[in-house]
């Protein structure tokens, strides 16, 4: 349905996506209604266009958002192997406040398996995890720190990761 009004010598179509369109310029504008003082089709039928545009909206933004998360996290999920990736952490030293640094670090799934044998230690293991292959370090300078406490904070950047058995020279590896 399309609505009309004339206000000052000048024709206003109006379209049902609530855009206006002049017949003489042909140039397209909101407007939030047509003439100053006089109730028409579009003001009536703003609320209701408006309400269920939005519920449309909604749902495809709704809608939009789960499948994108269902495709992040089947990939996610389906991924086994190691990358570089992004990662932000605050920077702690007894001392000193904190400072957020962004680094590049390893994350990643590895292959790890176990199988229970029949003599000492009864169980075979082959674990691996996702850590570096190269790296650099890198050194920032702590605020706050105390008069008597260095200010140098010292994080390695990823710049290329594996799978690997687990290195406590340069990864916590805890074992339950």
């Amino acid at each position: 349905m399309v609505f009309h009004c004339n206000c000052d010598d000048v024709r206003l179509s109006v379209h049902p996506d609530g855009l206006l369109k002049t017949t003489t310029r042909g140039d397209w504008f909101h407007s939030a209604g047509c003439c100053p003082g006089r109730r028409t089709g579009l003001q009536q039928l703003q609320p209701k266009r408006r309400k269920r545009m939005h519920r449309s909206l909604l749902l495809l933004l709704v809608a939009g958002t789960l499948a994108a998360c269902v495709a992040l996290t089947s990939t996610l999920h389906g991924f086994r192997g190691c990358a570089v990736r992004e990662f932000s952490f605050v920077a702690h030293k007894p001392g000193c406040k904190g400072l957020r640094v962004t680094t590049e670090a390893c994350w990643g799934r590895c292959h790890t398996w176990e199988k229970p044998v029949p003599d000492p230690p009864y169980i075979h293991r082959h674990h691996r995890v996702c850590t570096y292959s190269q790296m650099r370090h890198v050194t920032v300078r702590l605020p706050g720190c105390q008069p008597n406490v260095s200010s140098l904070y010292h994080y390695p950047v990823a710049l290329q990761c594996h799978c690997a058995v687990c290195s406590p020279q340069d990864t916590e590896c805890e074992t339950f």
